[in-house]
């Protein structure tokens, strides 16, 4: 079952992100990737809301959080899941974990972004 609702809910995140983003993106222009920011920022503010809702207990089963964190914030946009973990050290007076975490994933991701690019100009060659 738990597959199932992942499933389910990273197919409804990954529709609302390509609606999201399309219509913000027409709205705003091409000078700027509006889309992707608006994504970004609100999938983080449903984040932190379903998180603060899910720390109460009894709020949230985990078949929804399966659903709604997982599934549907991870369909929607993995920025959220990243941020939701570095507040979550920083709240637990991990701050050092938090940082890390921010530097480690700028530094690496855009570094893994160059060499797919690297590597993929080598192998079209």
């Amino acid at each position: 079952m738990t597959p199932l609702l992942v499933a389910l809910g990273g197919a409804v995140g990954a529709v609302l992100r390509y609606w999201v983003s399309m219509a913000v993106q027409r709205s705003l222009g091409p000078e700027f990737p509006w889309g992707t920011l608006a994504v970004n920022v609100s999938g983080c503010f449903v984040m932190g809301l379903v998180a603060a809702v899910a720390d109460r207990q009894g709020y949230l089963t985990q078949g929804a959080r399966l659903f709604l964190v997982v599934g549907g914030l991870g369909g929607f946009t993995t920025f959220s899941a990243f941020a939701n973990e570095t507040v979550s050290a920083a709240r637990a007076g991990a701050t050092a974990v938090g940082i890390l975490n921010v530097a480690a994933s700028v530094v690496l991701c855009l570094a893994a972004v160059w060499l797919g690019r690297l590597t993929a100009g080598i192998v079209a060659r």
